[in-house]
């Protein structure tokens, strides 16, 4: 497993056998020291507005962009067996390149490969010109041939992680491949379904964001790839899963991913629930892949536990409650409160934040209930759809692939019944109708939803249980839902990405969708 021959950089120790324990040093600052320096803490730079001006002029509010940012451990586990020969394999190079291209000099980048077997090809080096060059080296050397052992890949993977002599703030891992475990690592259970279990490092299935190396996000590329595999890896280590259908989409689709790491704003975030009025109690908390606990002594309070959020992203999480009678004399009752608890990605600082206490007028008299909030049924009209697209590939893979359709269909009715999506200007409410279209259509056909239908349907799954961007980059995918839970900055890097397909002649010319606000959004809680 030695590493790629390729442009110079400093010569590191051997690592020991089973650990990478070489990986470069972080860069360090040349300013003086204010206080107690986090391992891989706040980087800052600085950008003029102009790069010159005459000696003899001066000039009012001459702009200084002052930038801080926290800096990305990256390692890419990347399939080279047999069937990523020709124009897959230069794809992928293509947009490894270019995701080499958008890493600054305090990330670092480690690049591995299986087939047969697995090999880090780089150490977990800064990225600078050196680093680059030598990783780019390494990724142009890439030869497709052999076998699928995902495995072996990630534990490869995963040792290059685990054995940081130094870690930077953000951590993740990029999974692809376009084939299914050849080498025996995939169960058959007795009733005809597979477990994945054993792909999955033992390091990244530990309970808790805080124990976990970072999330692994798997992209599934072409139309054999194992799609289940790619989806149980990514939900078991809290990462996304993408389907790329569309091959020339494979950059974009890394451009996506690692525009929302490179932009990670808050880690280890816990949202706290707990009831005002002593009659109130919590009865569920819908938060998806987030591992909620509702006190289960008298339901009195309640915690999710968020981990990261990019710049730009919101989460949304649903607390069911009982409300009690009120007493005659009580014009409001006081629900719930919430506060969220995290950790500044760029400085290391803790934070908490608290919402205002969520309460409901009680009236004497109430004839007929109030309209609901929009917001509040937004949410169920989201949830409810994620159940029903799970509900539609249990259905697909028994072979009830008309039923599925109409799972799919009816839940889209539902949706345009809906109050915020029978405005028909919702773009919630719009993408969820044109995701589940896309789905019904991919179903209904056997042949298609062995293609592209489970892929798409498992990563619908993982994109709503995330309420994060991951893809379906098929061609005939609509702009609308390619653009749920994109960030800013993840369009500003597709954005990036398509413009140097068009520089190169070729890629994905498909448009960028709309996205969310720039302003980065703590967890957000709907209280019912």
């Amino acid at each position: 497993m030695s590493d790629t021959k390729g442009p110079h950089l400093p010569a590191a120790a051997p690592p020991p056998a089973g650990l990478y324990q070489d990986d470069e040093p972080l860069e360090r600052s040349t300013a003086p020291a204010q206080g107690p320096a986090a391992n891989g803490g706040l980087v800052l730079s600085t950008q003029c507005e102009f790069p010159a001006l005459a000696r003899a002029a001066s000039r009012d509010r001459f702009a200084v962009l002052v930038h801080a940012k926290a800096p990305l451990d990256l390692v890419t586990v990347l399939d080279v067996s047999g069937s990523m020969k020709g124009e897959k394999l230069a794809l992928l190079k293509q947009a490894m390149c270019f995701v080499i291209d958008q890493l600054g000099p305090a990330d670092r980048l480690s690049v591995v490969t299986f087939s047969n077997g697995a090999s880090r090809l780089t150490r977990l080096a800064r990225m600078s010109d050196a680093g680059k060059a030598w990783a780019k080296f390494a990724v142009e050397s890439l030869a497709a041939q052999g076998g699928t052992n995902i495995r072996q890949g990630l534990r490869v993977g995963a040792e290059v992680l685990t054995g940081r002599r130094e870690k930077n703030v953000v951590a993740g891992m990029i999974l692809l491949s376009d084939g299914h475990d050849t080498c025996g690592w995939t169960i058959v259970r007795p009733d005809g379904t597979k477990s994945y279990t054993k792909l999955v490092p033992p390091s990244f299935t530990s309970a808790g964001h805080s124990s976990r190396p970072a999330p692994i996000h798997t992209f599934g590329f072409g139309t054999n790839h194992d799609a289940a595999a790619m989806h149980d890896i990514a939900e078991a280590t809290g990462g996304t899963f993408s389907f790329v259908g569309n091959q020339a989409a494979i950059q974009d689709s890394f451009a996506r991913c690692v525009g929302g790491l490179l932009s990670v704003a808050v880690q280890e975030a816990r949202v706290a629930v707990t009831c005002l009025h002593r009659g109130v109690h919590i009865q569920e908390v819908k938060s998806g892949a987030y591992v909620s606990h509702v006190g289960t002594e008298d339901g009195r309070a309640a915690t999710i536990d968020v981990g990261e959020l990019y710049d730009g992203e919101e989460r949304r999480f649903l607390v069911l409650v009982y409300v009690p009678r009120a007493r005659s004399t009580e014009e409001v009752t006081r629900l719930v409160k919430a506060s969220c608890t995290y950790r500044e990605a760029a400085t290391g600082q803790a934070r908490q934040v608290a919402a205002p206490a969520a309460v409901v007028q009680r009236p004497l008299d109430l004839a007929t209930l109030p309209a609901p909030s929009l917001d509040v049924e937004r949410e169920r009209v989201r949830l409810a759809a994620a159940e029903d697209i799970a509900t539609a590939l249990v259905a697909a893979d028994g072979g009830q692939n008309a039923g599925a359709a109409r799972i799919l269909e009816s839940r889209l009715k539902a949706v345009e019944r809906s109050a915020p999506g029978a405005t028909g200007d919702d773009p919630t409410c719009e993408a969820i109708k044109e995701e589940l279209r896309d789905l019904s259509a991919r179903v209904g056909d056997r042949a298609e939803y062995q293609q592209t239908g489970r892929a798409c349907l498992l990563a619908g799954m993982s994109s709503h249980a995330q309420q994060r961007a991951s893809g379906t980059d098929v061609q005939s995918s609509s702009s609308k839902r390619s653009s749920a839970y994109l960030t800013p900055k993840m369009e500003e890097m597709v954005e990036i990405s398509r413009e140097s397909s068009r520089k190169r002649g070729g890629g994905s010319q498909q448009p960028v969708g709309t996205g969310t606000s720039g302003q980065v959004k703590q967890a957000k809680i709907e209280e019912v």
